[in-house]
């Protein structure tokens, strides 16, 4: 069982896959997990495991949290690429989520000018619009759309609400050219049902969701951590650079990682 959570509000700076140099933001509690998805690949584990801190950090804590980082950062490991916001869940539920945004991208102007502010989000609440507005203001939205199809997003991503993912297309229109992307490719069986998010139907179908929402750019990955659901497998680099190709050709920015 996976159960790796974070148990500060600004933690790391950590070397991530896809975004280097990376300090995390978790805007969730420090010691549980508060999630809208229930993901079978989630590094800090199923929901109904992390449900006794319920416990989110203040406004004035994160500043305080985030600006002592920023201000101590040790330069040899080198300058922030991302300040992240991702944690034990979904960034968005906290309810000043657009309020620590604007306090973010002051202090990152203050402290870390060439450093980028990115938000690891399901998508679920970008028809909020102080959601959205927060999201627009950051340098990378980075918005998760692990299957085109229903059914699959059920069994992968399992959402705790009624998902549609015509809602999350629509509720995208104003990200058009603007949010980044990001897709997990994997395979396996959970609670006796098969799912794999690279055949031919899968893949034909998350076109037609690049086709309509139009990203800036395109994060393809695969498991990487230990994962709650047990039997998962990864999806090879080479597999996800075939699916990748017509993308490249019609013009997107893809990023591969293994």
């Amino acid at each position: 069982m996976s159960t790796i959570l974070f148990n500060e509000i600004v933690f790391g700076p950590v070397k991530s896959r896809r975004l280097g140099v990376s300090l995390g933001v978790n805007l969730l509690p420090k010691f549980g997990k508060w999630c809208n998805f229930d993901c079978i690949y989630c590094e800090c584990g199923f929901n109904k495991d992390g449900k006794e801190d319920k416990k989110l950090p203040t406004i004035d804590e994160v500043w305080e949290a985030l600006e002592d980082k920023l201000k101590n950062h040790d330069q040899t490991i080198g300058r922030i690429d991302n300040i992240t916001f991702s944690g034990n869940g979904e960034p968005t539920l906290h309810p000043y989520f657009f309020e620590i945004i604007a306090i973010t991208n002051v202090l990152r102007d203050k402290y870390a000018k060439e450093a980028k502010v990115s938000v690891l989000t399901n998508g679920s609440r970008i028809g909020i619009k102080d959601i959205a507005d927060a999201l627009l203001k950051v340098d990378n939205a980075i918005i998760k759309i692990d299957s085109a199809i229903e059914s699959s997003v059920r069994l992968i991503d399992r959402p705790q609400f009624d998902y549609s993912i015509n809602k999350i297309t629509t509720n995208l229109s104003p990200f058009k050219g603007k949010f980044v992307l990001q897709t997990m490719f994997l395979r396996g069986r959970f609670q006796g049902e098969y799912f794999d998010n690279t055949t031919d139907k899968e893949v034909n179908a998350w076109y037609e969701v690049i086709k309509n929402t139009e990203p800036r750019e395109i994060m393809m990955y695969t498991i990487d951590r230990e994962t709650p659901a047990q039997g998962l497998e990864k999806v090879t680099i080479e597999q996800m650079n075939r699916i990748a190709a017509p993308l490249i050709e019609a013009g997107f920015k893809i990023t591969i990682s293994g």
